[in-house]
């Protein structure tokens, strides 16, 4: 009876993703994983990075999402333009979604510390549906008609930071694609718009205060808010929550990371859902490692705030 509960209750997000809109993974340390959402971020680290994310959601729920996430950025030697290269790879019950997307980035300086960023990216979604989910096609035109296919997208951003502060506006993917060729029958990857902001607060010498937020409106899908509160301690040891307010997607957590070294970072995050689906799982898992190769640049601050 269990597997049958988890089984309706997959056929249902699917059927409100292939009708509704096909909306990009959600993250919960989204302010370290900036780039996978806006291009102007790339290089804006000033220095080599390397984020690697995994994301298992929904523990315990049959077809929870599971994603993983590897991203390279870094500006080049006249600091005013980075570049990046992300690769998503996102599976949602019977669905699968691979995206490679580079990025290109030009900042112009402002004031003392700032600067204002503006980037592109560009690259391939790869779509496909798992082969045993097939065998309904036959009787569900919302599976009927669905292809395999690769299908170009191109995304926009702008970014300004300064040492304390940062403000972000993005639409990743600009491109409606139809991934169904059924008459009547549509599974769009829609246009999604995101909005970023944090500040960093001296509460004393050793102990800082960094509240983010992260809206997402996606076309024919509820609006997200996410909000998070992090506290560091002597530049090594963050510790902090969130809340996620979602009407299909609400969730409360904790994330806890460390500056292991100056090039090195690690996280984690734990989400426990508050919309319908906690009652089939036991809540979400995020692991976050951050690298960063100082030597291409003297100005790499330790650690950054974002």
């Amino acid at each position: 009876m269990k597997l049958i509960k988890h089984y309706i209750v997959t056929l249902a997000l699917f059927s409100c993703t292939v009708t509704i809109a096909q909306q990009l993974p959600q993250f919960t340390q989204y302010m370290y994983n900036t780039i996978s959402i806006n291009p102007a971020y790339a290089g804006s680290r000033e220095a080599l990075s390397i984020i690697a994310l995994h994301r298992s959601q929904w523990v315990g729920f049959d077809g929870g999402p599971i994603t993983q996430t590897l991203s390279i950025h870094t500006p080049l030697r006249n600091d005013r333009v980075g570049l990046g290269l992300t690769f998503i790879e996102d599976d949602l019950g019977p669905e699968n979604y691979s995206y490679l997307y580079g990025d290109f980035s030009y900042a112009i300086p402002t004031g003392k510390t700032g600067k204002l960023a503006f980037g592109i990216k560009g690259g391939f979604t790869q779509y496909s549906l798992d082969a045993d989910f097939r065998e309904y096609e036959s009787f569900d035109p919302q599976i009927r008609g669905i292809e395999n296919r690769w299908s170009p997208n191109i995304g926009l951003g702008v970014y300004y930071s300064t040492n304390k502060f940062y403000l972000g506006i993005s639409a990743p993917r600009v491109l409606t694609t139809n991934l169904n060729k059924e008459q009547g029958f549509e599974a769009l990857e829609r246009l999604s718009y995101y909005g970023t902001a944090g500040y960093v607060v001296d509460l004393s010498e050793a102990i800082k205060f960094k509240p983010a937020i992260m809206v997402k409106a996606t076309n024919g899908a509820p609006v997200s808010y996410d909000f998070t509160g992090n506290f560091l301690f002597n530049e090594k040891f963050w510790l902090g929550a969130s809340y996620r307010h979602n009407r299909e997607t609400g969730a409360i957590g904790g994330l806890i990371d460390f500056q292991i070294s100056r090039q090195l970072r690690i996280g984690y995050s734990y989400e426990k859902p508050i919309s319908d689906i906690r009652a089939y799982t036991s809540g979400t898992h995020e692991a976050l490692l951050i690298y960063e190769f100082k030597f291409l640049s003297s100005k790499l601050k330790s650690p950054r705030y974002f």
